[in-house]
C-alpha cells in the first residue's frame, strides 16, 4: 500500500461522486430503519447541497497511489442550516454561537479498514475545525445500523446527545 492524503478543492470535489454514492449504498446496507430514505441519497442530492449552504468546506481524499480509497468531508455551516424539511438535528438553542461544525461524511472502503486511515482522516478534520475560534460545537451524525462508525466516533471523545427521525440517525456532539 502506498497510502496519501490529499486535501481536495471545492472545484475538484467531483473525483468523490463514486466514494460518496458508496457510502449511501454503505449506509443503506447497514440501516435497520428505514432504509429505503437511502435511495435517492447520492452525490448529487448529498454531497453537492452539503458544500453549497456551508460557509467552509474541507475534504480529504484517500489515495492508494493514485486510487481513490477513502475520503472524509467536514464543514462549518449556519447552525440554522440543521433545520430543514428533512429533520431538525439538534435543539438549535442548545448552541450559543451561530455556527456549527460537523464532520458530514466519513467512507473508506472496507479492505482500508482497520489500518489506522480512519484515525488519520479523524485527526485532520479536527484540526482543520479546531481552527475556526467562532465554533465550539461539533455534530457527527450516523446512520442507524452502522455501530462500527458509532464505535469509533464514541473512542475519539464523542458522546451521543440524541436519535432523530424515529431512530433512523443518532446524533454524537463533543464534550462541552
Amino acid at each position: 500500500m502506498n497510502i496519501k492524503y490529499e486535501v481536495i478543492s471545492n472545484e475538484n470535489i467531483e473525483c468523490c461522486r463514486d466514494l460518496c454514492n458508496e457510502l449511501m449504498v454503505f449506509q443503506r446496507s447497514k440501516a435497520l430503519i428505514k432504509p429505503e430514505l437511502f435511495d435517492n441519497m447520492n452525490f448529487d442530492t448529498r454531497m453537492l447541497p452539503s458544500m453549497k449552504s456551508a460557509i467552509h468546506n474541507y475534504v480529504v481524499a484517500v489515495k492508494d497511489d493514485n486510487k481513490m480509497v477513502g475520503y472524509v468531508y467536514s464543514n462549518i455551516s449556519p447552525k440554522e442550516a440543521y433545520s430543514n424539511s428533512f429533520a431538525t438535528f439538534f435543539d438549535l438553542t442548545s448552541v450559543k454561537k451561530k455556527n456549527v461544525g460537523c464532520l458530514s461524511q466519513f467512507y473508506i472502503r472496507e479492505e482500508y479498514r482497520g489500518k489506522g486511515v480512519g484515525s488519520v482522516l479523524f485527526d485532520m478534520s479536527m484540526n482543520w475545525l479546531s481552527q475556526f475560534d467562532d465554533v465550539k460545537d461539533y455534530f457527527i451524525f450516523v446512520s442507524n445500523g452502522n455501530d462500527d462508525a458509532l464505535e469509533f466516533y464514541k473512542s475519539k471523545g464523542f458522546t451521543v446527545s440524541h436519535k432523530i427521525l424515529d431512530g433512523f440517525i443518532t446524533v454524537l456532539r463533543n464534550k462541552l
